[in-house]
């Protein structure tokens, strides 16, 4: 039976993708380890996996990437949240699965592989064999919500206080939508600009530092109140978010298409050095 192969560093991808023979498909799973929703996907990929039989060359491949650890893998991807399974066959991506629909990976790993081997393991395709999905449990974190640290080039500013506990729904909406506007720039990230705790929140702190821009932070992984209720107040599922003058902006993905399509679109908020004399 096959397996789920985890992938540790970029030229360990490229050594199992080149080793790949064209009609092969590569079954491409982005996780983070703390996310409970990536741990059942895991469970779920393993438990498809073992339906297929190992070959050689091989027919089908399982591996596993480690999104905030190889950024530059999940960039080549358009990974922009997890877990995320990409299906690729002769370096062509076939189709991309968001999120942890058990059933609508099942389905669109046979429709590409074809129906798994119902020798030695349970079959693959069984609804009995997939778990039910889990609701993501947050890390704990003893960073305060709020920013308290400026990062490198003191771009930075300070965002609002973390709440009080048991806040309604009404006080926290109302809440956000002040925090939004705490700074003309607010970057609501996982981590501190200093400690970034993703891979994308990372990237985007880079991308705000390489303009000069100067910006606020919110840590949401030491609130969860924000970072549950910021998902619905901003109709917008992931993070990290980039808020300008109090209007969403987007995730990663959508600040360097806007920067790739207006390279001033940040100008206006970067830090204005002094000229020389």
């Amino acid at each position: 039976m096959s397996t789920l192969q985890e992938i540790t560093s970029d030229s360990e991808f490229s050594t199992h993708v080149t080793s790949l023979s064209p009609s092969a498909l590569l079954v491409l799973y982005f996780h983070t380890p703390w996310a409970a929703p990536c741990t059942q996907m895991r469970t779920i990929l393993s438990t498809l996996a073992a339906g297929y039989p190992v070959t050689s060359p091989p027919t089908t491949s399982f591996v596993s990437v480690n999104a905030e650890e190889l950024p530059d893998i999940s960039e080549q991807y358009d990974v922009t949240a997890v877990p995320f399974v990409v299906l690729i066959r002769n370096n062509q991506v076939l189709e991309s699965i968001s999120g942890s629909d058990a059933v609508k990976v099942r389905d669109a790993i046979e429709r590409h592989a074809g129906q798994p081997s119902s020798s030695g393991a349970a079959p693959a395709g069984s609804k009995s064999t997939i778990p039910p999905v889990l609701n993501a449990t947050p890390r704990e974190s003893g960073t305060s919500g709020a920013a308290t640290e400026n990062p490198v080039g003191s771009l930075g500013t300070p965002a609002a206080p973390v709440a009080p506990p048991q806040e309604t729904k009404e006080a926290l909406f109302a809440r956000l939508a002040e925090l939004v506007k705490a700074a003309p720039v607010m970057l609501f990230m996982k981590g501190t600009p200093s400690s970034p705790q993703c891979g994308f929140s990372r990237q985007l702190v880079g991308i705000l530092r390489e303009n000069g821009v100067k910006y606020g932070f919110f840590n949401i992984l030491a609130d969860e109140d924000v970072r549950q209720g910021l998902k619905e107040f901003a109709d917008w599922p992931t993070f990290p978010q980039l808020w300008v003058q109090g209007e969403l902006v987007g995730g990663l993905d959508i600040v360097k298409e806007e920067i790739n399509t207006d390279p001033d679109f940040l100008k206006a908020y970067a830090v204005q050095l002094p000229s020389a004399a």
